[in-house]
Parts: C-alpha cells; structure tokens; sequence
C-alpha cells in the first residue's frame, strides 16, 4: 500500500542533517524524493563514522537518506540550474537549506520561483533566521545548543558549567518541526490552491522546545525566576546495588507507590513531600534520599517493586543494549536490511503507523549521482545531452550499481516527473 505521501514529489536541496532526515521523514511516508547533491556529494557522506570503502556512505549519512534518489549537480554551472527549473516544474515541494542569499545568488530564490510555480511549496531551513546580527554565521548543532538555553539547561548544578547534550538535538528537532511544515503547507495547498514559503531557523525551533517546562520561571512578565530553576535539583538517574534506573514520582498515588515499594510509609505523610508542592519545592532533599534508598537493592527488585505499585521506571539503557531489550524487540522497532554498497544495515522504522496508508522505508541511502541518468531521461535529456554535461562536470554519473538493482526503480519507473 502506498504511504500518506504518495503522489507528493520532493527537491531535496539539503545537506548535514536538519533538511536531509527532514525529507527522509516525507520519503519514508511515501514522498518521491530526488536528493540535489553537488558533484562531491552531501558533505554528510563523510562525516562521523565511515562505512564503506569508496567513501560515499558513512553511518549518519545512510541513516539521513534512506528512500531518496540522487542527482549529482554543480549547481554553479547555467546548465545545472537550467535542469533545476525543469524538474521544479514538476515538483510540490522544495527544501534547502543553504546559507541566507544562497539561493537567490543561484536564480533559485523563492521570490524568483513563485510567479511561474504558485503551487511550490518553498522551505528554507537556517540556522539563526534571515534577519538579525547573526543570520550570515556558520552554524552548526553546538552553536544552537549555545543560544538556546540548551546547553544551559544541562549545567552541573553544582559548578553551573554549561554542558552540551550529546546527540546533535537542534538538527533533529529541527527536521521534525519542518517535516510537519511541509504536511501543514500541503493541507493548506489543498484548500487554497497556492503554495507558499516556509522558513524554520534551528534557534527558533529549540527555544520553542524548551520552553515548557525549562523556561517556567521566565514565563510570567515581572515574576522571573520566582519558580525554582529546573537544574537547581538532580536528574532521575539512579544508582542501584548494581546497576541505573529512572523513576519518576510526579503524582500523590506514584509518591506513595514509591513509599511502598521502598517499605517507607513513613515518608509517605511527610509533610516535606505529601504533595504536589511539596515535593517540587523540595525536589533536591526528596531526590537525593531516594538516591540513598534506591542504592541498597539491585535493579531488577526494584523495578518489580515499582511496577506492582504502579510507579513509573525503566531501566538505563546502555545504547549497545536498546537493540535487544524486550519493548524495542515487541514493538519490532528496529529493522535490518541490505545496502548493496555496505551489507547489513539497521535502521529504526518510522515512528508514526498508519494503518490505511502505511509509512515504511523505502530503500537505502543512494550512492552520490546514482539516480541522475534515469532522472535526466525522465526529463526528456537524450543520451548524447546527458554525455556532454558528464563531460563537462555539470553532472555526475554513478554507474556502480545497475538498473536493476535500483531499490526504487519499480517505485519511480521511467515515468516523467514534470
């Protein structure tokens, strides 16, 4: 069955991480995404870990850009911005996410596109935005992380050294946020008739995320900081006799679960945690002696105990055991498949299940210009057109897999994309 998306074709202009696990979403909920790389490639091939011998694939790469279609372009040459038009034409929705004036220095700006093309859907990822004293910085996640309070909320309570989070959150939440613009511009076509532009900026994006919860005491205009600073307490983790769990005790009924458990009913009408208030108004002491309770039994008798009261709590996984814990294995949440340029490949299914039109992937992440020759043809480029461009270095060709092999050539066929 065909995904959500099916029908909807994408321009992939994007590169690193935000724009390219963007499409990917729409790719895996059934999109047609062709990826617009330069002649080298995404730069994403090869960062973190590499994973294949010719240097196209790295471990971030392969799982960023599953389900797309390469087409290797030098997109300073006429010739390369010519073929661009002619597949916008076809085209529903457009992501880039160059620097600011990039695009425009191109002859691809969306001011330029939309009079001949009033149904695109144009989106423009930044890092800061395109106004302000920032908008021509480089940036990357780290710089994000800085200017968003993120790194912030990560202080050592007790140096109150900022701290990075670990995984790269501002390029992902990012790709989320704009994944859901793209459906949102979609619907909106559908009722209108027009397509418009979408900008997110990854700053923007993580202050709304922090928000909620992490910008509690700057909510009120004229009552800042008069709610207790959420890294003014310790994290959830806890030391068992031999291992970590998390437990969380935000209700009356999973405080006194937790008071059970422990065989500590006495804290249960402790006037210091008996309730709500209570409990976040002392939340360093209340977490701390937790720490100490938690600490004497090991974490397997804990967790039964939690879970016959009720109480919130899992184990800390180390992430070399999320592969083979019993939830992730139930819920088949990750999938094994063959890249032909790499071998077995993992990777985590979609995370929203349709169940009339289901999202699934839909293919491995394509090797640099594999799909150019077929998207060329589908444009109506002859052989002999499509060898001068080879020959001039306007496009790549990437010949190492055959037709047949192409995961997503039943999918596509030779049909035309304008």
């Amino acid at each position: 069955m065909p995904g959500p998306l099916a029908g909807i074709k994408v321009l992939d202009l994007t590169s690193v991480v935000s724009g390219p696990l963007a499409t990917m979403f729409l790719a895996d909920q059934g999109a047609e995404v062709i990826k617009v790389e330069p002649i080298g490639g995404d730069i994403a091939r090869r960062s973190r870990q590499a994973i294949s011998a010719s240097g196209e694939f790295s471990a971030l790469f392969v799982s960023t850009n599953r389900g797309k279609r390469s087409l290797a372009l030098d997109l300073k040459r006429p010739d390369a911005v010519a073929i661009m038009h002619r597949l916008i034409a076809g085209s529903d929705v457009l992501v880039q996410n160059f620097r600011p004036g990039t695009m425009e220095r191109l002859g691809l700006g969306e001011a330029a596109l939309r009079a001949e093309h009033p149904r695109l859907i144009y989106v423009s990822i930044s890092g800061v935005g395109e106004t302000g004293p920032y908008a021509r910085k480089r940036v990357y996640d780290p710089i994000i992380q800085g200017l968003s309070g993120f790194a912030d909320i990560q202080s050592d309570p007790k140096t109150r050294r900022p701290q990075m989070i670990r995984t790269i959150v501002a390029d992902k939440t990012t790709a989320i946020f704009a994944a859901q613009a793209v459906c949102a511009a979609l619907y909106a076509r559908e009722q209108t008739g027009e397509g418009q532009h979408v900008r997110l900026a990854m700053l923007d994006t993580m202050i709304g995320y922090l928000w909620p919860e992490a910008m509690t005491q700057y909510t009120v205009v004229g009552r800042e900081a008069s709610t207790v600073d959420p890294i003014a307490r310790p994290d959830l983790i806890f030391e068992t006799a031999d291992n970590y769990i998390t437990v969380g005790t935000i209700s009356d009924s999973e405080w006194r679960g937790f008071c059970a458990a422990a065989e500590r009913l006495d804290l249960a009408d402790d006037p210091r945690f008996n309730t709500t208030g209570a409990r976040a108004g002392n939340a360093t002491e209340r977490i701390l002696l937790m720490a100490e309770i938690i600490k004497q039994r090991p974490a397997a008798d804990w967790l039964a105990r939690l879970d016959r009261h009720d109480v919130p709590s899992a184990p800390v996984l180390r992430r070399g055991e999320i592969i083979d814990n019993e939830q992730v294995r139930a819920r088949e949440l990750i999938a094994e498949f063959d890249h032909p340029d790499i071998g077995r490949v993992r990777q985590p299914v979609p995370a929203a299940r349709f169940d009339r039109t289901p999202a699934s992937m839909q293919g491995p992440a394509p090797r640099i210009g594999e799909n150019t020759e077929a998207i060329l043809t589908e444009l109506g480029l002859g052989a002999t057109e499509i060898a001068r461009l080879v020959t001039e270095k306007i496009i790549r060709l990437n010949s190492q897999r055959t037709p047949s092999s192409d995961p997503l050539a039943q999918r596509h066929g030779d049909r035309p994309s304008g």
